[in-house]
């Protein structure tokens, strides 16, 4: 957001209403703000990239959606949910989705988060060739990235991962896990604090003066975590 436009709209957060193009009487602001972001705004106000009286404006609730692939158990109904909506759009009958694909999309990645799933359950009530939609009738693209087997646990998940890379870099398997385990934790920590070091320290049950030192250790001063935050 240019900082002109930042000015402008705390103002009219600020007093209540604001004035027309060429206009002379003010009108009244009667609006609820709901902003959303994927950018560090704490930072960003650190570099003076925003202001910061019109972030703490905003900053009253603060909700964090997390990315698709970290609620994989919302991927079935959300993609009955946009079939349903194209088939209304379009005019066409529902397509209906087999558990195989469902169990399929569920290991994706979904970079593009719910508007790629929406996307491409569009793309599905179009090209899909039968009412039936059946793993063979995902995109290409889609059918020819390798789908990932979700480990029973997290320990079953070291585990391979360990074992992958005992083959594949002996002498550095400690070292290696140890870090990935630390930044993994810290970061997500972080993402759920907003950021803010103190608050994440609290929910890891470390020090202050630990995690800060350990983001040093890490090289994650330059890492502000992934997912978006909504301010409202």
């Amino acid at each position: 957001m240019p900082a002109e436009l930042q000015t402008r709209l705390l103002r009219v957060l600020s007093d209540g209403h604001f004035y027309r193009v060429g206009g002379q009487q003010p009108i009244r602001a009667n609006v609820r703000v709901i902003a959303a972001t994927h950018q560090d705004l704490e930072e960003r106000v650190r570099q003076g990239l925003f202001r910061e009286d019109l972030f703490h404006r905003l900053n009253v609730i603060r909700l964090r959606l997390p990315p698709l692939r970290e609620r994989r158990e919302d991927i079935p109904l959300l993609v009955r949910h946009f079939l349903q909506r194209s088939a209304q759009d379009l005019g066409v009958e529902r397509k209906r989705i087999s558990e195989a694909a469902i169990e399929y999309l569920q290991t994706q990645p979904f970079p593009g988060n719910v508007r790629q799933l929406e996307n491409l359950c569009h793309w599905l009530t179009v090209m899909a060739p039968a009412q039936l939609v059946e793993v063979a009738d995902l995109p290409p693209e889609m059918r020819d990235q390798p789908a990932r087997e979700a480990p029973t646990s997290w320990i079953d998940g070291l585990g391979a991962e360990a074992d992958r890379l005992i083959a594949a870099a002996p002498g550095e398997v400690f070292e290696r896990l140890t870090r990935e385990f630390e930044r993994t934790l810290i970061r997500r920590a972080l993402t759920a604090t907003g950021g803010r070091r103190i608050e994440a320290a609290q929910l890891l049950g470390i020090g202050r003066n630990t995690i800060t030192r350990k983001i040093h250790e890490l090289g994650m001063e330059e890492d502000r975590g992934a997912g978006d935050s909504a301010l409202g």
